[in-house]
């Protein structure tokens, strides 16, 4: 999402939580999106119709792309993707010719917005789902995009698609990524943005005390719930992976390194070679994106040639831990040629993700 962020008089980051929240449901008509407002409407689970726009700088949309890939949902739901920069107006399209998305035919990704709702008064945020025919914004709320894409696209999920958020699991889940969310996800934010030495070191503490906890929690067993990936899998991986390429200097969240912690270090590798996770995380976006963009933190814009990230690719050691990644499903294929991430994006070197 874009850096939707305000200070309180305290100095405390505080995230806008205000979204788009219409829903693509399974039962919704055909056709025209039933509702009177913005966030009452539903739209209906139709292939070939919606277009995920995501930067895959950013850990809120590359949630999306993760769980787009683990369903074998690419066929059904294009990918667009903005460029890991953005002005204060927008994302833009400028990796793609021209700067203009070759599906939606836009520059920017405020033209979708501002077709939803004529001069949208909020931030440009990605995820965003688009419908193609009419270019409008369908949704951007983040969290339930996903899970919309694990129950409400289920029919064109592909065979041997793992279940993210099964039904017996989500009284457990949902307090777990309550905390995820706000402990961790937003809580490298919170410290990055803090405004004065008092909410830096109060959001600095209650980080650490998350990542102590996971650390703890991990040890024994080898998925955050259940015994194969889940949802909570995913949003813990989009801001694992980015810590010690930006959240620990960038944000100042610098007590040590995650690959010095030895149970989150192992459970990050774990993910990361895994496909659906590491083939989809580009290194060279999420750096430039935090470092250029943050220009009130980083107002040199220099981007840090550090750090080697090639431990991501040792083994891991936690397969006696028991559970396998897709429980009894199988490993999404390939990831198509369009979307590959460029190998110099990774710690790969020359060999690029297949």
């Amino acid at each position: 999402m874009a850096d939707a962020r305000n200070a309180s008089t305290a100095g405390a980051f505080e995230r806008d939580e205000s979204y788009i929240n219409d829903r693509i449901t399974s039962d919704a008509p055909a056709g025209d999106p039933t509702g009177e407002r913005v966030g009452a409407m539903r739209w209906p689970v139709e292939p070939g119709r919606y277009r995920l726009v995501a930067a895959r700088a950013c850990p809120w949309a590359h949630r999306s792309v993760i769980v787009r890939r683990l369903l074998g949902l690419e066929d059904v739901i294009s990918l667009g993707l903005v460029s890991p920069t953005h002005g204060e107006e927008s994302w833009r399209f400028d990796l793609d010719p021209d700067g203009r998305d070759p599906v939606l035919g836009i520059h920017l990704l405020r033209e979708a917005y501002d077709a939803r709702v004529p001069d949208y008064p909020k931030g440009i945020t990605v995820p965003a789902i688009v419908d193609v025919p009419t270019g409008q914004v369908v949704t951007n709320d983040f969290p339930q995009i996903t899970l919309d894409l694990s129950t409400e696209w289920r029919e064109h999920h592909r065979d041997g698609a793992p279940d993210l958020w099964p039904e017996a699991l989500r009284e457990e889940m949902e307090p777990l990524m309550r905390r995820i969310y706000t402990e961790v996800n937003n809580g490298v934010y919170r410290c990055g943005f803090a405004a004065d030495q008092q909410a830096y070191d109060d959001a600095y503490d209650r980080l650490w005390h998350a990542l102590d906890w996971l650390e703890d929690h991990l040890r024994e067993r080898r998925y955050l719930v259940g015994d194969h990936i889940t949802e909570a899998d995913v949003r813990l991986y989009t801001t694992l992976v980015r810590f010690d390429a930006v959240y620990h200097g960038h944000f100042k969240c610098n007590r040590q390194k995650l690959s010095e912690m030895p149970v989150l270090a192992a459970y990050l590798r774990d993910l990361f070679q895994t496909p659906g996770f590491g083939d989809t995380t580009d290194f060279v976006q999420i750096k430039e994106h935090y470092y250029v963009v943050h220009t009130d933190i980083n107002p040199t814009k220099v981007v840090p040639k550090g750090p080697d990230l090639a431990g991501l690719l040792e083994p891991s050691g936690r397969q006696g831990l028991g559970g396998t990644p897709w429980g009894s499903g199988t490993a999404p294929g390939p990831v198509p040629e369009a979307e590959r991430v460029p190998a110099a994006s990774t710690p790969l070197g020359e060999r690029a993700w297949v």
